[in-house]
């Protein structure tokens, strides 16, 4: 087997990339990788550049990882600031640094591909090498190490056995038990709770708004425009920049993703319909997944069902077993919406760092075990009521 890197996705034909994806995990298709290098949204000039790794055996790929060099820790939502901090002090520079991830999406999903004919052993010979190989590039360019973010359950077993570092972080994701409506799903609150929530969705009805979800395809130009505005002016009135993602990183995903896009959408019953507050999804055939919202309004409880309750019902409607709503969020628990721990990878180059993170990533674990737990305390479900379905995928079977 020989490595190689490419400087970007479009060194490689879609269909060496997408045939050893196992899954239809939205976030590393070609298609939406593409957009991200294209449209400019990822490149040098962002702090993203690509430089995927591509593992050969007799001259056809069969192993891949997305991959970035990075020059600063922006979009990546595991963050090791304080890492960077702690080199800056020391006279060293933790910039750049190499990112195994979906840019702008901290989403749990596979992070590196292996070709179908590759047998256990042969996958961990492979992370091997990709370990290895990635070793030798940051000697080559005195970067301070790499990171695998968000990884699914089957690969952190491979990394482990590399001696990687792991580090854990909460989440807060929606289960499907089976229901039938979201009557249904609210039938499972306590009462209070579920009062509550009523109370919350009738301030919006009362707002004169009506709510869809629609496919991408259902979804016309201008108002593909429109949401990319309300998108932008949100980005920029919470952060005082614009958003990481541009109009043409939009468009061209939904050109060439459309079945796997959606778009949750408010309009005013008395001004022709005009969308006033939207949220973009992502789907597969287990999950849904919450990514951008923008909106003009300042309404009570307009966010929540936007991003949160259309997407419940659309999960339960389509019989998803999952909704990854995005990161971070306490509020989201009385929701109904479980905290669940994440996972990333670490190798630091230098080893006297290398031992203070893995001192510091076995603290945090103590931290977020009793974060997450007691975080299960507040759920507003009825007491005995379970969690986790007994299909749920097996990293969270793991969890509960």
């Amino acid at each position: 087997m020989r490595t190689f890197f490419l400087s970007g996705i479009g060194d490689i034909s879609l269909q060496d990339w997408q045939s050893l994806w196992s899954s239809d995990y939205p976030f590393t298709r070609y298609e939406f990788l593409h957009a991200l290098e294209v449209s400019g949204s990822v490149c040098e000039a962002t702090g993203w550049q690509p430089m995927h790794l591509v593992v050969e055996h007799n001259d056809c790929p069969v192993a891949v990882v997305p991959l970035y060099q990075k020059t600063h820790s922006y979009g990546e939502y595991v963050f090791d600031w304080a890492w960077a901090d702690a080199y800056q002090r020391a006279g060293l520079d933790y910039y750049p640094k190499l990112i195994n991830a979906v840019p702008f999406t901290p989403a749990t999903g596979p992070r590196i591909a292996f070709a179908s004919e590759l047998g256990d052993a042969q996958k961990v010979e492979t992370v091997k090498l990709i370990v290895d190989t990635l070793k030798q590039v940051l000697g080559d360019t005195d970067g301070s190490g790499f990171h695998c973010l968000f990884p699914e359950a089957g690969l952190r077993d491979l990394l482990a056995r590399e001696s990687l570092i792991e580090r854990q972080g909460c989440q807060f994701h929606w289960f499907n038990n089976g229901y039938r409506d979201f009557d249904d799903f609210l039938s499972r609150f306590n009462s209070r709770k579920r009062k509550s929530l009523k109370r919350e969705r009738q301030k919006v009805k009362e707002q004169d708004l009506h709510l869809q979800m629609r496919g991408a395809t259902e979804v016309s130009a201008d108002e593909w425009e429109m949401f990319y505005a309300l998108y932008h002016r949100t980005y920029f009135k919470r952060s005082g920049r614009q958003g990481y993602l541009n109009n043409a990183f939009f468009k061209q995903v939904v050109e060439t993703m459309p079945e796997q896009i959606l778009l949750a959408s408010a309009h005013h019953q008395s001004l022709d319909k005009e969308m006033l507050a939207a949220a973009l999804y992502f789907r597969d055939s287990t999950t849904l997944y919450g990514r951008y919202w923008g909106t003009q309004l300042d309404v009570d409880g307009l966010h929540f069902e936007t991003c949160y309750y259309q997407g419940i019902e659309y999960a339960i409607a389509e019989g998803l077993a999952r909704f990854d709503p995005g990161a971070q969020g306490e509020h989201k628990i009385q929701r109904g919406f479980t905290p669940v721990k994440t996972c990333s990878y670490h190798w630091v180059a230098h080893p006297a760092f290398r031992d203070a993170v893995v001192h510091f990533c076995d603290e945090e674990k103590n931290h977020t075990d009793a974060y997450c737990q007691d975080g299960r305390n507040y759920l507003p479900f009825r007491e005995g009521e379970k969690i986790f379905p007994d299909n749920a995928l097996l990293e969270y079977q793991n969890e509960a």
